[in-house]
């Protein structure tokens, strides 16, 4: 007996192998002179009372109070840097790095970096 074969039209699908891929990475470094530490700090705190969620995510809870450093990065992810200046920082260079490759090639890396004008 012939063995009969099936179209293929006709076979179950077979599933696309999965591509893995590198995800894309993106830093952004701000550089800050702290010039009132206690200004700074009070900022931060009230901004930890209104924006939990973004404290949290520097490591701010109710029973752990704000370093300078975690203070400076709230600040920095939810102001501007015309209201930064008004909350006892200077922003010396920011720099952007982002990182992207994929299965079969080297990442690429692109970066920014700014220093704002001195005007003093």
């Amino acid at each position: 007996m012939a063995q009969r074969l099936t179209h293929p039209s006709l076979l179950p699908a077979v599933p696309a192998q999965e591509i893995r891929r590198r995800p894309l990475s993106l830093g952004v470094h701000v550089h800050l002179v702290v010039t009132d530490h206690r200004l700074v700090l009070a900022h931060a705190r009230t901004a930890a009372r209104q924006d939990p969620d973004t404290a949290a995510l520097l490591g701010h809870s109710p029973t752990t109070p704000l370093t300078l450093q975690a203070a400076a990065a709230l600040l920095a992810a939810l102001h501007t840097t015309d209201e930064l200046t008004g909350m006892g920082m200077r922003i010396v260079r920011t720099t952007t790095r982002t990182t992207a490759a994929t299965q079969h090639r080297n990442p690429v890396v692109l970066e920014l970096s700014d220093a704002p004008d001195q005007d003093q």
